[in-house]
């Protein structure tokens, strides 16, 4: 996978490459927007099978609908929730098109990294040492793909709705592959393609980010962001009532959606005081970089609370899941320009 570079083909070449990473992380964006409007319009269990070929070409008939409809009134999200008068077939079509724009983008962002990418290497374009990290974004891709069809399987065997522990690791892969790709895309940017270092700032703000990520995946999958509509008490507590310790805090802070939608909204707040020494650290290397930390985790504190405060209306909340990822891109830009001063 590893093909000859040379310094005249430099940074044309690698620029252009890059140019595709970034191209195909903007399609890794898109997919985590739209699946959180699948995720707000309950339309994730519309398609029950995986056809990654025949699965691009959406029903083309009435009796095509009719027969994706008749598998969808199997599930037992129809049976028990939806129902004979809570979905009709036009409002089936409706869910069916947002799962199948997300199974679709999935698709192209496949088939654009495997062509993009291919045509690089017969071009003899591709740096020393990176030919292995395409092929291991391409096999996150793929494992992508395959994360979110088992987390569709969980709603469709028992459960009215998809396990919240299986739609975490379906955003949280998606995330990590994003931030993969720009990783990857701004280390062939450099003047000498080449990997740069992961620095302890770096390390604590990732990380610290990334438990606010799962606990707001947790907050979803459990539909927490609906048990309270205030801020910055919580129905008029600090803390609030309704938190079931009987079976131990360990079990409580992964299971009670109040005490999850406490937690993701304080462990803002420490992402925000790590994020902001992250930024005075990054900006002795990069004031734009700085400025974008900055800017987004602003942007995401304020839709955070706009989204509770208005019961979480379905544009507020997708815009709070699409900038958490910018917030993702900004911290990871910023980590590699530590990572490339250390380098």
């Amino acid at each position: 996978m590893t093909i000859a570079w040379t310094p005249t083909r430099g940074l044309h070449s690698t620029r252009g490459l890059s140019n595709l990473l970034l191209f195909v992380a903007g399609l890794v964006f898109a997919m985590v927007v739209v699946g959180g409007i699948t995720r707000l319009t309950e339309s994730g269990l519309s398609i029950t099978e995986w056809k990654p070929i025949t699965g691009a070409i959406p029903p083309l008939s009435h009796a095509d609908w009719q027969h994706e409809f008749d598998l969808y009134r199997q599930t037992p999200q129809y049976r028990q929730v939806a129902g004979p008068e809570g979905i009709t077939l036009a409002g089936f079509k409706f869910i069916f098109f947002w799962e199948w724009v997300h199974r679709l983008l999935g698709r192209i962002l496949g088939l654009v990294f495997f062509v993009g990418v291919g045509w690089f290497a017969l071009k003899r374009a591709i740096p020393k040492g990176f030919g292995w990290r395409l092929a291991a974004l391409f096999v996150l891709g793929g494992l992508q793909g395959a994360v979110g069809w088992f987390m569709v399987m969980s709603g469709l065997e028992g459960r009215t709705e998809v396990s919240p522990y299986r739609l975490s690791a379906h955003l949280l892969f998606a995330l990590f592959l994003f931030a993969a790709l720009i990783w990857t895309a701004l280390d062939l940017r450099q003047p000498e393609p080449r990997a740069a270092r992961l620095t302890g700032w770096g390390a604590i703000a990732l990380a610290t980010l990334f438990i606010q990520l799962m606990l707001g995946a947790w907050v979803a999958g459990f539909r927490a962001g609906y048990v309270s509509n205030s801020w910055p008490d919580m129905n008029g507590r600090f803390v609030p009532d309704g938190i079931d310790w009987s079976h131990g805090a360990l079990f409580a802070a992964t299971h009670d959606p109040f005490l999850l939608h406490f937690l993701h909204r304080w462990w803002a707040w420490v992402v925000v005081a790590v994020l902001v020494l992250f930024a005075r650290q990054v900006r002795k290397k990069s004031r734009l970089a700085s400025a974008a930390v900055h800017a987004a985790f602003g942007t995401q504190i304020i839709l955070g609370i706009l989204t509770v405060l208005s019961g979480i209306a379905l544009p507020l909340a997708v815009l709070h899941q699409a900038v958490g990822a910018l917030v993702v891109a900004a911290t990871v830009w910023g980590a590699h320009e530590l990572g490339e001063a250390r380098a």
